[in-house]
């Protein structure tokens, strides 16, 4: 196991709740849900009519109309969310080694909003008027190479491209890169702009999606007996990496320690999770046991927690079976309840958040959790928030297709 310790310093996000992270931070501890009626297209033919949208997007207050013209939306998001992190990372890349930083930020499904745009334009225009410019715009790896671009970053340029558990998977790639002293720095996490069209309705006709049209803000119920599936979100959750030294030597203000990974695969069904989640067990004790620690060091867990009704249950006994009697003194929270399901993102959104718990000892709930589900009895922080003495947290990606990622960070 290498001796270079990865810290993050630095924290952005693109949400349904808003871009400033201090501000959104507040908002998940009073229990505010981002999920709203869809406004960017019609929706009357669809069963589904709301999500976690972006509104109001206009490349935020980093990107100007040039630059969103030659940048699908989820790499909007991407190199967004990853000035804010370098902003509040206080990075000068100007005094670092270009070839010692780098990027690596995953996608589930990427550019799909160019791909309905350039496609649509073929059949009513015909094939030479699809725009050059679509597959650069469309492809995963565009929002790690718009993001390298920016900052003239040379090192680890990369893109994880694992549904749900990419950004997980992401930042796993980027602490193995600072481990193997390939990089001193990365800027890594993941995007996601599937909230279209043609996105909202695969999900639909998958009948993975809930439909409670009447009250967007209580459709996300992680775990509770009334779920009936996820809420499509969009945005971007990336962060700064760096190797401990370095980071001490420049006076980085450290929000937390990566200090445990751990990857696995299902190999069952390509969208449903085992019953009783032994791929997620085999990811959350690999994690741990990269971390060096015992499962009883860990005291707080933000679950994937979708609010799908076979995915809460796998992953409730998951951690009920690998954690054993200590899963009952564990505080277990899904802020998906608030922000939606971001797929390949939410690994992003949700280490940042496991960071911001870990540093200010404040636990976000798990909303709309009113009538937990038959044998979902661990403490989930049911509708308020709460603060505990947290030394090691664990966060939870799993993704269509068996991809399993766990992440554990620690207090420094």
């Amino acid at each position: 196991m290498s001796n270079r310790r990865v810290v993050i310093t630095g924290l952005g996000w693109v949400t349904s709740l808003g871009l400033d992270v201090a501000s959104v931070w507040s908002d998940m501890l009073s229990g505010r849900s981002g999920i709203k009626p869809l406004t960017r297209f019609n929706t009357d033919e669809y069963t589904v009519k709301f999500g976690g949208e972006v509104s109001e997007w206009a490349g935020g207050p980093h990107l100007d109309t040039r630059d969103c013209k030659r940048m699908d939306r989820f790499a909007q998001f991407a190199l967004s969310a990853s000035i804010d992190a370098v902003n509040d990372a206080g990075l000068d890349f100007g005094a670092e080694q270009p070839e010692r930083c780098g990027v690596i930020i995953g996608s589930g499904i990427g550019g799909i909003e160019e791909f309905e745009e350039g496609h649509a334009k073929m059949l009513q225009k015909g094939p030479r008027r699809v725009s050059p410019f679509m597959i650069p715009k469309l492809m995963i790896n565009a929002a790690s190479a718009n993001v390298s671009m920016y900052y003239g970053l040379t090192g680890v340029n990369t893109a994880a491209v694992t549904a749900c558990a990419s950004a997980g998977h992401a930042i796993t790639d980027a602490i193995k890169a600072i481990h193997d002293d390939e990089a001193d720095v990365v800027i890594t996490g993941g995007a996601e702009a599937a909230l279209t069209q043609l996105g909202l309705a695969c999900f639909m006709t998958m009948r993975a999606l809930s439909t409670r049209n009447d009250e967007p803000t209580k459709a996300s119920r992680p775990w509770d007996k009334d779920r009936d599936g996820f809420i499509l979100s969009e945005g971007a959750g990336c962060m700064v990496v760096e190797e401990y030294e370095h980071a001490k030597a420049r006076g980085a203000n450290i929000v937390a320690e990566l200090v445990g990974y751990g990857m696995s695969a299902d190999a069952g069904h390509i969208t449903q999770p085992d019953e009783q989640g032994s791929g997620a067990q085999m990811a959350m004790r690999r994690a741990v046991k990269i971390a060096g620690l015992n499962l009883e060091d860990i005291n707080y867990i933000n679950a994937h927690g979708t609010s799908t009704p076979l995915g809460d249950k796998a992953e409730n006994n998951a951690i009920k079976n690998l954690f054993g009697d200590h899963a009952r003194k564990l505080c277990v929270s899904s802020t998906k309840s608030m922000t939606g399901h971001l797929l390949g993102a939410s690994g992003g959104i949700e280490t940042i958040i496991a960071a911001k718990a870990l540093a200010t000892g404040d636990i976000p709930p798990t909303i709309n959790l009113d009538n937990p589900d038959e044998g979902c009895d661990l403490d989930f922080v049911a509708n308020t928030a709460q603060n505990r003495d947290l030394k090691y947290v664990m966060t939870n990606s799993f993704g269509f297709g068996g991809h399993n990622s766990s992440l554990v960070l620690g207090k420094i």
